[in-house]
This record gives C-alpha cells, sequence and structure tokens, in this order.
C-alpha cells in the first residue's frame, strides 16, 4: 500500500477550499495542483529520475506516494525497472511487462527548498487556472456592454477592472477629449478577447458604433424587444453621430420613440458619450430615400446611383452645399460609411456642366469611332449609349426604333462598332505584346487586351506576378478624397491636399469594375500552374512517438489501477 504523507488532512482541505473559493475555480484544479507540487517534492527527495506520482483524496485529505516502476527480467534502470523476483514481493502475480507501484516512505515535513518548490507549482497551476476561468467566462461576450471601475491609466490606455478580470480601452478607442478617472465607473463594448501568456486580453470600446446601439438598446425598450431595429450606425466619435431606424410596427414611430419624451431617451445616450450629437434617420430599403434622409439637415435636389462603380452622385442647391458636406467632410463622410456606399457632392451648376463634358466626350467617341457626323453621334448619347459595346450588341429592333433611324442604318451603325472594337482589340493587343505581357494571361477569365495593358503597365507581365497579388490589389476600387470648402468665401469645394491612403488609391484593374467574385477567379485561375505538377501524397501513418506514447499511458492507467488495488487491501 503506497504510504500516507504526514500531514495535516484538514488543513490540506482547507487550504483547496480556500483557494478555490477566493480565485472562483474549481476544486480539483486547486487539489491536482497540490499532487503536482508534491510530486516535484517527492522527486528533489529520493531522485529526479524515479516515476513519482501523488494522490490527494479531496474527501477525507489521505494523501498516497508511490513511484511506478516496471517489471523486467534484467534491470537496466534500477530508477524505472524492477525483477520479477523482487516485483512479486512488492505485488502478488507481478508479470515480466507490467507496471506496479512501489511504495514510498513518509516524508515527515518538507524542507525550505522543497516547500517554496511546491509552493511555486501550486501558485503557477493556480494562476493559469484562473486565466483559463478569466477567458472562458469572457470569450463568448464580444458585443456586450460592461460596466467597470477606472483602475489606472498607462500610456494613454484606461485599465478598466471587471470584477474577476481587467479590461483595456486602448487610446483610438476612447472618446476623445475625455478624462479618465481613477475609481470613477465606466461603461464599454467588448470587442474581443484574445488568449496569451500573461491571461485573457479583454479589449473594450467606447467609440465603436455598436456601442451607440447597445445603449439605445438599453434606454428604448423597442429596440430591445426588436419592435424598432437600428439597421445602420455611424459615428464620429465625441462629436456627431448617425444612426438609421426601422419600425416592424407600423402604429410605432421609430425616430419619436428613439427619441423618447422631451429627448429624455436620447439626451441618456448623448449624455453617457460626452455629449455626441445623434441624428436619428429613417431607414428605407430604397437607396436613393435613404441618401437623402442621410444627409439631413441638408436639402437634396437630385440623387444619381451608379451602382457599377458604387458611387452616389448627389446633386443639391448652391446654398445647401456647405451644409451637406459638413465641417471637414463630416457630415457626408458620416452618410458614407451609414449608407455603406462613396457619396459625390455637387452643386447643380456642377451636375450641368459635369453632364454636358460627358455628353461631349461621348459624342466625340461615337463621332470618330464610328464616322458619322456630330447629329448622330449627339442622337445616340441621348438616347443612352454610352460605349461602343452597347451600340454593337444591342437589339437590332432596338436601335432601329430610334427616331429617324431604319433597319439599315441600325445593321450600318453595329457593323462599324463591331469594327471599332476589333480594331481597338487589335491595338490593345499589339501594345500588351510590346510591353512583353505573356499571351497566357490572355487566356484567363475577365481578363480583355485592354486591361492587359494595364496590367503590362503596372509591371505584371506572367501568371507568377498576377498570382501573387490579393483580390483587393487587383480589383478595389478607388475612393477620392471627399470634398469641402475652406471657408464660406472660398469658391468652389476643393480636394483634400493629404497624400491619398494606399487602401484608397484601388486595385491595379479597380476602374473596370470587376465583382470581388471575378477578381477571385482571374486570381485562382492564375494560381492553377502552382498545383499542376503536385502529386497527391499518401496520408502520413502512426509516427513513432506515437507509437512509443502508446505504452506509457497505458503504463500511468496500469500504475494508478495498481495504486488503487494497493490502497484498497
Amino acid at each position: 500500500m503506497a504510504s500516507p504523507i504526514s500531514a495535516n488532512k484538514a488543513e490540506l482541505l482547507a487550504i483547496a477550499n480556500a483557494v478555490a473559493s477566493e480565485k472562483m475555480i474549481d476544486k480539483s484544479i486547486v487539489i491536482e495542483a497540490m499532487e503536482e507540487a508534491i510530486q516535484k517534492a517527492a522527486r528533489a527527495r529520493f531522485g529526479q529520475e524515479n516515476d513519482i506520482r501523488a494522490k490527494l483524496d479531496p474527501v477525507n485529505g489521505d494523501l498516497r506516494l508511490w513511484r511506478v516502476v516496471e517489471v523486467v527480467e534484467e534491470v537496466e534502470d534500477y530508477f524505472k525497472q524492477v525483477d520479477l523476483e523482487q516485483a512479486q514481493k512488492l505485488e502478488d502475480g507481478a508479470s515480466v511487462g507490467d507496471f506496479i507501484v512501489d511504495p514510498l516512505p513518509a516524508m515527515d515535513d518538507l524542507g525550505r527548498i522543497d516547500a517554496q518548490s511546491a509552493k511555486q507549482v501550486i501558485f503557477q497551476k493556480v494562476r493559469d487556472a484562473e486565466r483559463e476561468r478569466q477567458f472562458e467566462e469572457f470569450k463568448d461576450r464580444g458585443g456586450e456592454v460592461i460596466t467597470g471601475v477606472i483602475k489606472s491609466v498607462e500610456f494613454g490606455h484606461v485599465i478598466v477592472n471587471l470584477g474577476r478580470a481587467e479590461g483595456v480601452i486602448r487610446r483610438d478607442q476612447q472618446i476623445p477629449r475625455e478624462a479618465a478617472r481613477v475609481g470613477e465607473r465606466i461603461r464599454a463594448l467588448i470587442m474581443k478577447v484574445e488568449r496569451n501568456n500573461r491571461g485573457p486580453q479583454i479589449f473594450l470600446s467606447r467609440a465603436h458604433p455598436d456601442f451607440m446601439r447597445k445603449l439605445f438598446a438599453q434606454e428604448v425598450p423597442e429596440i430591445y424587444d426588436g419592435i424598432i431595429e437600428i439597421k445602420a450606425a455611424a459615428r464620429d466619435p465625441g462629436s456627431r453621430a448617425k444612426i438609421g431606424v426601422i419600425s416592424h410596427d407600423s402604429s410605432i414611430d421609430p425616430v419619436g420613440a428613439c427619441v423618447g419624451m422631451k429627448g429624455s431617451r436620447v439626451q441618456a445616450v448623448v449624455q453617457e458619450m460626452q455629449g455626441e450629437k445623434i441624428d436619428i434617420i429613417p431607414w428605407s430599403e430604397d437607396t436613393a430615400t435613404f441618401v437623402v434622409n442621410a444627409l439631413q439637415p441638408a436639402t437634396v435636389s437630385r440623387v444619381v446611383l451608379d451602382e457599377e462603380e458604387g458611387r452616389i452622385e448627389v446633386v443639391v442647391p448652391d446654398d445647401q452645399l456647405s451644409l451637406a458636406i459638413g465641417r471637414r467632410g463630416q457630415n457626408v463622410r458620416l452618410a458614407s460609411q451609414l449608407t455603406d456606399s462613396q457619396i459625390d457632392i455637387m452643386t447643380e451648376e456642377e451636375a450641368s456642366e459635369k453632364r454636358s463634358k460627358e455628353f461631349a466626350e461621348r459624342s466625340k467617341m461615337f463621332e470618330e469611332e464610328l464616322d458619322v457626323d456630330e447629329t448622330l453621334s449627339q442622337l445616340l448619347v441621348a438616347e443612352g449609349f454610352v460605349e461602343l459595346e452597347e451600340v454593337a450588341y444591342v437589339e437590332l429592333d432596338e436601335l432601329a426604333a430610334i427616331e429617324g433611324f431604319d433597319d439599315e442604318l441600325a445593321e450600318e451603325l453595329q457593323s462599324r462598332a463591331k469594327e471599332a472594337l476589333d480594331r481597338q482589340e487589335e491595338e490593345h493587343r499589339a501594345a500588351r505584346r510590346e510591353l512583353g505581357v505573356d499571351d497566357a494571361l490572355a487566356d484567363i477569365p475577365h481578363l480583355t487586351e485592354e486591361m492587359l495593358v494595364v496590367l503590362g503597365k503596372a509591371g505584371i507581365k506572367d501568371l507568377d506576378d498576377l498570382a501573387d497579388l490579393a483580390t483587393d490589389e487587383l480589383i478595389a476600387k478607388k475612393r477620392e478624397a471627399p470634398r469641402r470648402r475652406q471657408s464660406p468665401d472660398a469658391g468652389p469645394p476643393m480636394r483634400r491636399d493629404r497624400p491619398m491612403r494606399e487602401q484608397d488609391k484601388g486595385g491595379v484593374l479597380g476602374a473596370y469594375g470587376l465583382s470581388e467574385e471575378q477578381g477571385n477567379e482571374i486570381i485562382m485561375a492564375a494560381r492553377a500552374h502552382w498545383f499542376e505538377d503536385e502529386e497527391p501524397q499518401a496520408a502520413p501513418g502512426g509516427s513513432e512517438d506515437e507509437e512509443e506514447a502508446a505504452p506509457a499511458a497505458a503504463s500511468e492507467t496500469q500504475a494508478e489501477e495498481a495504486a488503487d488495488a494497493e490502497s484498497s487491501k
């Protein structure tokens, strides 16, 4: 029978219960830590080479200590092996190949070094368990608003005591100009929870739009119950915000419900967000209507949607331009975020000039490419034709139906348009070859000769060059800086002078309106040759480590069963 260690059973159990309660972890984890600590101390006493095990009974506090040895015919390792004769003295019926337990003498007390070592083991195990408990508690709570107490401010980052864990509000997730005072209570959104060596990292935010969403859900019962839904939200933290709301009950006004009696509900949210002004806007499935609402308080004359480019042109009266753009572009920027579109603001005069310029450019293009007079080219543009492809491949009846056209003229225009397209294609092919672009790229789906010329000018000349690109690097659309006035008397709004960000420059083929699906197909087709020469590899069998691990695991199980059998005798 494994020998009991001289120890106060009640004291051991009391310590385990106290630590488990204080750290809010399972008692079995503390018991396991104690066993590991005692095993380490015993190895220091009896030899590190011994396979020593300890078992602490969580009910009565009995503590047993033994070492595991293997029965062999000829002993080579006296720390882990024993011959058959000696084995049968320890356990009746032992045979070669068995793993048996060899009870160890009692340890009356632990030396100072052993006790310190055991304490460190227990401390480390308990700390790891505490960190794991904290991670498990918060890992699925992303998106919740939590209340804590500011513990400290370190390098601009606010450390928040959450009770059983700590969170951090990084500088970029704080509301600008908000003073953080140690000891004050604070509410924040749990953005994400990450596991690392120092314990779970709980990242909080007071600047995220979802923080505002959750605050409204707490203040407006109709949002909490799902009767009113916040469909979109955008913030300029500490300054201004916009939310788009819709009611699933026609008898309830979503804007009025969010505002509350005398503004009580929205003011509670405004106070929590340090005076941030909030525009509550009715959401609409119609994009144009929603854009008009999002640009409030400015008055909109006309909205032009460009679905291919993902842009929206908004025309406003001259006296509404500054109001629509907002201070430093704030209003149009928030409206763009709210509608998830790029919004370009222009006056009626600018819109008229733009239409005139586009009309002249398209008329000139048709006049030159189709070899027709000015009147005919302008008539085509007036009927909505923009590209040569539209003229070449539109239904003949539709083209002939234009006033003043007949079937013969329509056929001639289509014939000339197709000839012009073939001519352009040949010119682009010659330019592409002159740039040294590999012919293999011409077989990639969705790529035209014109696109290949653009790729060649960007230094992308073979399959590997194209395959190395990410989809965004290929098809992302260019985002232009918002327009703004420098002062009321500064004349027409000007573009920002600051350098364009890398993510706003767009992909190599961003001007061609390729979809993400098409971009993925292009990239994957370019990468296909990487895998053509690879041979499928057979699934590897079990490794030597796995084969060695199996008997080791079996020995551990067998030894513990033997120890339990000994103790029950």
